[in-house]
């Protein structure tokens, strides 16, 4: 059976303690959870009655592609996945995508997800996107990233081959790092939502707007030259 690896960042989340019972009621039972403690100055506490069924990380703060990338180093699993600590994996999220990589044969899949407030009610519709063929996914992911980091299943193999997530960049390594996977790997889909994504006011995305846009555009342009390429190639086809 294979071995999913799951890192969750945490810092000063009051959510934790959801997080973290989600991937205890995984239906696929060899997952080794990570939770790496970014600095936290607030609610570490919730995690202490985890401490026995997960490893467990204390670091300085350095942000999230830090926290990622130390547990990233710690992995044992065959595959890497990535849960923030304010959200939320449907029990089945790890047995189904898994069972679809391998049917797939593929190394690098995200799925579909809904979002949920403070309460944890669902208060959208299927959120995912995944643009028709190979294409149109460089096309939208040349512009914006698409795909939802906490969907994410990935082959620990292709840290070897793309690295890992540049700590340089605060609220976009995500995105430069699918960049960089789709540039050499296939992305695949699977549109069964298996991801709740928290929607809430002191989520970075909302605190942190201005930068992010500026940070994108800096993403943007580092890939351009190589993602106008592959363009052109799949034009060619």
């Amino acid at each position: 059976m294979s071995r999913v690896s799951v890192i969750v960042p945490f810092y000063n989340c009051p959510y934790i303690n959801q997080a973290l019972d989600s991937l205890l009621s995984q239906t696929h039972k060899n997952i080794e959870i990570i939770v790496v403690n970014d600095g936290a100055t607030q609610y570490s506490e919730k995690i202490i009655p985890y401490l026995d069924k997960i490893k467990y990380i204390e670091k300085e703060n350095g942000g999230t592609a830090t926290a990622l990338n130390m547990g990233i180093q710690h992995i044992t699993g065959d595959y890497f996945c990535w849960l923030s600590s304010d959200d939320i994996y449907y029990p089945e999220k790890i047995e189904i995508q898994l069972a679809f990589m391998k049917e797939q044969k593929s190394l690098f899949s995200h799925t579909n997800y809904y979002a949920i407030n403070n309460k944890s009610r669902i208060i959208t519709s299927p959120l995912g996107i995944h643009p028709p063929n190979r294409l149109e996914i460089i096309k939208r992911i040349s512009k914006k990233n698409f795909i939802n980091g906490c969907s994410v299943m990935i082959n620990s193999s292709v840290f070897n081959q793309v690295g890992v997530f540049d700590e340089n960049l605060p609220y976009t390594h995500d995105y430069d790092l699918w960049i960089r996977i789709i540039q050499k790997f296939d992305v695949y889909y699977l549109p069964q939502p298996l991801l709740l994504y928290r929607i809430h006011e002191q989520m970075g995305t909302r605190k942190y707007a201005a930068t992010i846009k500026k940070e994108i555009n800096f993403v943007v342009n580092r890939h351009k030259t190589t993602m106008d390429r592959l363009l052109s190639e799949c034009f060619n086809e």
